[in-house]
């Protein structure tokens, strides 16, 4: 086929074109770099079947930009993590309004498929646990996180409008918390956070008292569940997450150990709208995917060792 994937220079779009290119299709990857990195896509700079452009969808993109039909886009364009989203508030609203529009458009002039990456960041701090699509959520919708929040439901809802009246072959990814190599060491999310520290022998920071929990997916697994979405009939949101549901003291603890640090624990105040609770209920993709995650936690924790250990001799 040949793939249109925004979001190509981040954590989870360059693991999927690494993997399409794999399959063997020719994919043009679309990056503005705002929080993506060439790095991650350097080791693609002589593979004939991959082609990068630097470019911001919310701008129309180049009349030349692909030669010919495109078969599919992946839209994961979006500033994902607390401080690139609070850095880049607006930007991130244009990008999951402007931007996901855009490339509604352009899947369907070319009469393409398209998957948009979501989060499970639509359900806020759920009051329903563990949480299902049908679920619709208890979010602020002016507080600091509703930039990203609200720029992804409304990103669901314009998807939701292609198909239902333009007939869009659409699909949606409520993705849960991912970690895996490529993951940036100073994003703010909890893995990277605590794999770092934890390297430099300092404290892990616990945000609150640390009883919050999260459901962590190693990014060979999402991406996983991602193909086996974009290749199905499923229209409606699913849930691509992992159901194992850690408090953030464990997640802590699991760190030491794959590490072998000796670093304590220091507590912070928690974040505003931070959820207390995040596990995805996966019956939908268990059922019309056949999918479910197949890494566990400190095994996942293991495979990213090397690359956070690189990250640290880099910034030596």
């Amino acid at each position: 086929m040949h793939v249109l994937v925004t979001g190509a220079a981040g954590f989870l779009g360059s693991h999927l074109i690494d993997r399409l290119v794999r399959e063997g299709h020719t994919v043009l990857g679309v990056d503005n770099l705002s929080t993506g990195t060439r790095e991650n896509l350097a080791h693609l700079a002589n593979e004939p079947r991959f082609h990068f452009l630097e470019w911001d969808i919310c701008c129309p993109l180049p009349a030349d930009f692909a030669t010919g039909r495109l078969n599919y886009v992946f839209n994961f364009a979006s500033p994902a993590s607390p401080p690139e989203y609070l850095r880049l508030a607006i930007e991130t609203l244009s990008v999951g309004a402007v931007g996901t529009q855009n490339m509604l458009e352009i899947a369907a002039r070319h009469e393409a498929g398209i998957l948009h990456a979501s989060t499970s960041e639509c359900y806020g701090d759920p009051l329903e646990h563990p949480q299902s699509e049908e679920y619709w959520g208890n979010v602020n919708p002016v507080g600091p996180r509703s930039v990203y929040d609200e720029a992804k439901r409304y990103a669901e809802a314009l998807v939701m409008a292609y198909h239902r009246t333009r007939g869009v072959n659409t699909h949606l990814a409520r993705i849960f918390n991912t970690y895996g190599p490529r993951l940036q060491p100073s994003d703010g999310r909890v893995v990277s956070n605590f794999m770092m520290q934890a390297l430099r022998g300092e404290p892990l920071t616990i945000y609150g008292d640390g009883n919050q929990t999260r459901s962590f997916c190693y990014v060979d697994d999402l991406i996983e569940g991602i193909l086996r979405l974009a290749r199905s009939g499923v229209h409606l949101p699913v849930n691509i997450g992992n159901p194992n549901e850690f408090t953030i003291l464990e997640c802590a603890q699991a760190v030491l150990e794959v590490t072998g640090s000796k670093s304590e624990l220091c507590f912070e105040p928690l974040p505003e709208d931070d959820p207390i609770r995040r596990r995805p209920d996966i019956t939908r993709a268990r059922k019309l995917l056949g999918w479910e995650p197949q890494v566990q936690l400190k095994e996942g924790l293991a495979r990213s060792l090397d690359f956070f250990r690189s990250k640290l001799s880099a910034a030596s």
